[in-house]
C-alpha cells in the first residue's frame, strides 16, 4: 500500500491586524508575501526559504493568546536553521524585538527568540549535534 508523506507544515497565528503583521514579518524576520485574501484583508501567507507562517486576522484581540501566557517560556513557532548566528545577526540588524538572546540551551540547541506584534514568541534554533 502506498503511503503519502507530509511535505511541509505551517503554523497559524491569529493577529489583530493582518496588514501590520505581514509587514512586520517582511521587515523584521525577512519573510515575503505576494498578496492578502479578503476584503478588507484578513489573511496572508508570509514565507521564507519555503516555510510559511499563516496569519489570520481576528475581530476581537481577546482571542490572541500567545503560548507563553498559558505555558511559561513556550514558543508559538520554532524554526530549525542551519546558521543561527547569521539569522540572529540579520534579525537583530533589522530591528526585530529579541525576546531572548542567542545562547546554547541544555538540550544542545543554540537558539534565540523574537516577539512579533501580537506577542507571539518565534524561536530560531540550530541543533549542535546534527
Amino acid at each position: 500500500m502506498k503511503r503519502g508523506k507530509i511535505i511541509g507544515s505551517a503554523p497559524i497565528l491569529l493577529v489583530a491586524d493582518v496588514v501590520k503583521s505581514a509587514d512586520y514579518y517582511r521587515d523584521k524576520p525577512g519573510f515575503t508575501y505576494d498578496r492578502f485574501w479578503g476584503v478588507p484583508p484578513c489573511f496572508c501567507m508570509p514565507r521564507r526559504n519555503g516555510y510559511i507562517v499563516l496569519l489570520s486576522q481576528v475581530d476581537d484581540p481577546k482571542h490572541i493568546v500567545p503560548h507563553y501566557k498559558v505555558v511559561p517560556n513556550m514558543w508559538n513557532v520554532y524554526f530549525w536553521v542551519d546558521d543561527v548566528e547569521a539569522i540572529y545577526a540579520g534579525l537583530k540588524g533589522r530591528g526585530a524585538t529579541i525576546d531572548y538572546e542567542l545562547g546554547v540551551k541544555e538540550y544542545r540547541v543554540k537558539e534565540f527568540g523574537i516577539q512579533d506584534l501580537d506577542g507571539y514568541d518565534i524561536a530560531f534554533g540550530q541543533d549542535l549535534e546534527a
